[in-house]
């Protein structure tokens, strides 16, 4: 080839490099997400970028196994941070916990720094950690039954559609009864409740319960509470509004639920995560379109929240996406293939950090396919180059400030400044016990509620059947006395007047009858709106 020739190829590539950076050139903040690649060199001069503004139009981070997905979380977290956007990390590995600490230099973070002409410094972010329930290093979350829902409660009893539909009918009497379900022994007395002889009427007139639905949903509560669940569910309920504070220096902070001792359940995780984005969709205010959002939501692992998933927990996960948005939450779901995501879900999903894919069956060479598909048309061979990109390195579009998607760019990715690994148990210890929210929310409360109400009536009924068969029998023998002595007393009240008219009889009807006005409004999850 003549020198006239590898000029003009040159001066081509360098158009073609052009052209993709300047569909990063924003002209408000932004996040650096890296260099680009270009004809396998890295070009630190140009800068690719995903725009402030954009984060609430959610986004993807997919990869295959060990391909970098969990350091590019952690370099966008600890950024937003920086620009006083709260962060939201669920923590699967139990490695994500280093964004608190800085980081440690070393030659491989000063090369990639070189590479991408980065300006790498040490730098921790503010963090909070959380757990399940207490179980594992963290200030516990709860939930109460009644804020958690009958559609999440399904998929995570991973319940059929008519079973979900008929848990739906049980939530419903207890929010019009005021029956409290704070815990799961709450929802199992309610539910052995409407089965009984004094309960199975409550629910004639809408339906009904069948003793076969209510034993198996009795049989997957039971199942489980062998898994530990039972510890997620209670009182104090955390707050999801604490997610949305800032440091002292401005800096958002970046609230960390610690999974690794819970991460063999992961229908369990999954679902929590879903009530506790629903929980925030319920409480935020519409803001529209903002400079930057209030809080960026990573879900890790996501499609652990699809798997076996209701359509009705779909349509709703699709719904909740689409409007958050508009409160000014992103939402970011990293997975392995974007074909783990629904499409409903995907289409939404405006920004794009995709890692290398493998190909090494027929089912990888698919979905290898399937994922160059959903990338606008590029000057790159993607299928090619998503199999040669290496750890660290990721192919990228995102939306522009004017909303447009910008070009493809194969992207080498910057270093995260803060640790990349766990930090040590008792440094994260003396964290969690040190933060002003360990003393709200550490102790578990346990008040009166549906289990301790319909106990306490069910012994109140059974006292009162007794004293109206010791009362008939006694009844029965005056009677026979009254005979044998020929008299005609005037009949004492019956025994339905004796017990509709007692105290007890009012107190239960009080209790336990129609009260209007009770029913609580829920959301599109069956979420209930919670009383602050």
């Amino acid at each position: 080839m003549s020198e006239s020739s590898h000029e003009n190829g040159d001066t081509a590539a360098g158009a073609a490099a052009d052209r993709i950076a300047a569909g990063y050139a924003f002209t408000g903040p932004a996040l650096d997400l890296g260099a680009l690649l270009w004809d396998g060199n890295c070009l630190p001069d140009h800068q690719i970028r995903i725009p402030l503004s954009m984060l609430n139009r959610h986004g993807l981070v997919a990869g295959a196994t060990g391909t970098g997905k969990t350091k590019t979380l952690q370099l966008i977290a600890e950024q937003l941070s920086a620009h006083g956007v709260p962060v939201f990390l669920a923590d699967i590995k139990g490695d994500v916990s280093g964004i608190s600490a800085p980081g440690a230099p070393g030659e491989k973070v000063r090369e990639r720094a070189e590479d991408v002409g980065q300006d790498w410094r040490a730098t921790g972010h503010p963090g909070e950690f959380y757990s399940l329930g207490g179980i594992g290093p963290g200030i516990p979350v709860r939930a109460t039954v009644t804020s958690f829902g009958p559609v999440l409660m399904s998929k995570v009893l991973q319940l059929n559609q008519t079973q979900e539909q008929s848990l739906g009918l049980i939530f419903h009497y207890a929010d019009a009864k005021g029956l409290e379900l704070i815990d799961l022994k709450d929802l199992r007395a309610t539910v052995a409740f409407l089965v009984s002889d004094q309960g199975k009427a409550e629910l004639k007139g809408i339906g009904g319960l069948s003793t076969v639905t209510a034993g198996v949903i009795l049989r997957a509560l039971t199942a489980f509470e062998q898994q530990g669940a039972a510890e997620f569910f209670g009182e104090p309920e955390f707050d999801t509004g604490e997610f949305l504070r800032t440091a002292a220096d401005g800096r958002g902070t970046v609230s960390v639920l610690e999974l690794p001792a819970v991460q063999d359940r992961p229908q369990l995780f999954s679902t929590f995560l879903m009530w506790l984005l629903a929980d925030l969709f319920h409480d935020l205010p519409e803001v529209g379109d903002l400079e930057r959002p209030k809080l960026v939501f990573f879900f890790d692992e996501a499609h652990l929240l699809f798997n076996g998933a209701s359509k009705a927990f779909l349509d709703s996960l699709t719904q909740t996406v689409r409007l958050i948005r508009s409160k000014g939450v992103g939402i970011f779901f990293v997975t392995q293939t974007p074909k783990d995501v629904p499409a409903d879900v995907l289409a939404q999903l405006g920004n794009r950090v995709q890692h290398a894919l493998r190909a090494f069956t027929p089912d990888d060479a698919k979905a290898l396919k399937a994922t160059v598909r959903t990338f606008p048309t590029s000057e790159y061979d993607l299928e090619e180059l998503l199999t040669a990109l290496g750890t660290g390195e990721a192919v990228v579009t995102v939306l522009s400030e004017k909303g447009a998607p910008t070009p493809v760019a194969a992207t080498r990715l910057r270093a995260p400044q803060s640790l990349m690994g766990p930090v040590e148990p008792a440094e994260l210890d003396r964290a969690v016990k040190a933060s002003p929210l360990y003393a709200r929310y550490a102790e578990p409360v346990d008040r009166e509620s549906a289990y301790e109400k319909i106990s306490a009536e069910q012994a109140a009924a059974e006292a009162a059947a007794e004293a109206a068969a010791a009362q008939a029998q006694a009844e029965k023998e005056a009677k026979e006395a009254r005979k044998t002595a020929g008299g005609a007393a005037k009949p004492d009240p019956s025994l339905a007047e004796q017990v509709v008219g007692s105290g007890l009889f009012r107190s239960l009807a009080r209790s336990i009858g129609t009260q209007l006005g009770r029913e609580i409004s829920r959301s599109l999850f069956g979420t209930a709106k919670r009383r602050r």
